[in-house]
């Protein structure tokens, strides 16, 4: 059973990841979860600077989902370095370390020094960052913006360049042909949805922020139409992320197009989930007689006839 696919020189032993913010560094969960059985582990967000991000409240329950408005708190890349690093490098799975910035240098300076160290086998752009040069309008609303980030990184590594895109926008896959142009070697969707919360005992918003980024099993049927979107409109592959609880949720991103996927706020309930879909994928690949996990990629039958759809009206 093959279970193994590749972007560019690197090659992951499976298509299951874990998503940036919802893992850690990796280390923190070493006594709960053989991290070793996973596809590859996507950092935490790292900026040039250390980051104590938002004021609490930053993390709400919401039904089938959480909000979290952390504002990319993090150890920053020169402590991420020397502290988070040496374990990584024990590690018999990919890294690929994700990338915020508030600026297009911040995000060219990272990966100039990410990409001196051992260890790391791949870059993920967070690009959902607030453009302090612009008047802090996101990097990732701005197709322009996301463009440049990416054709300004290109040069400076060989390692696989992964973008990772926020579905906050009108159309999705235009962000992803843009990247594709730039030199991107794969893209990953989707990052959070804007949400909010109201405690209406108070009447104030739950979260400090106001606002913040929804994620969990309630954003899957988007997530699900957005990497659809994008895998028919670009030719680089697609991480598919968005409320993955169980192998048949991750199955369903393969079929409609990804190229493998990240669980995320799962992570959050169960830390040994994403270890246990990895067998689950395989067990269910072996049942329907493939040879290859990766025969399900973009396997969805979605040519029905009006007439079968006219016999459920």
């Amino acid at each position: 059973m093959k279970t193994s696919f590749s972007i560019g020189n690197v090659e992951f032993k499976n298509r299951v990841l874990v998503a940036s913010g919802t893992f850690g560094y990796g280390d923190e969960v070493k006594d709960l979860v053989d991290v070793n059985k996973l596809g590859g582990i996507v950092t935490k967000s790292l900026s040039w600077k250390p980051r104590d991000g938002n004021p609490p409240r930053r993390i709400v329950e919401t039904p089938s989902g959480m909000l979290n408005s952390i504002g990319l708190a993090n150890v920053g890349v020169h402590a991420f370095i020397r502290e988070k690093l040496p374990y990584l490098r024990t590690l018999k799975t990919k890294i690929v370390v994700n990338i915020a910035a508030s600026s297009v240098q911040e995000y060219c300076d990272v990966l100039t020094l990410l990409d001196t160290q051992e260890g790391v086998d791949a870059y993920e752009i967070n690009v959902s960052c607030p453009n302090v040069k612009e008047g802090g309008l996101n990097f990732g609303t701005d197709c322009r913006m996301t463009r440049e980030i990416t054709a300004q990184l290109r040069p400076l590594t060989r390692k696989p360049l992964i973008i990772k895109l926020t579905p906050n926008v009108t159309h999705i896959s235009e962000f992803a042909r843009a990247v594709e142009d730039a030199g991107a070697d794969a893209v990953s969707v989707i990052n959070t949805l804007v949400g909010m919360a109201v405690d209406v005992r108070t009447r104030k918003p739950k979260l400090s922020t106001v606002t913040g980024g929804l994620s969990g099993p309630a954003i899957k049927p988007i997530a699900l139409a957005k990497v659809y979107e994008v895998a028919q409109a670009v030719k680089i592959p697609v991480f598919g992320i968005g409320g993955i609880q169980s192998a048949e949720d991750a199955i369903e991103f393969l079929l409609v197009g990804a190229t493998a996927v990240q669980v995320g706020t799962m992570n959050f309930v169960d830390a040994t989930a994403s270890a246990r879909i990895v067998e689950e994928i395989r067990e269910f690949a072996e049942k329907e007689n493939l040879d290859d996990v990766g025969k399900l990629v973009g396997a969805l039958d979605a040519n029905i006839k009006h007439s079968v759809l006219q016999s459920w009206l």
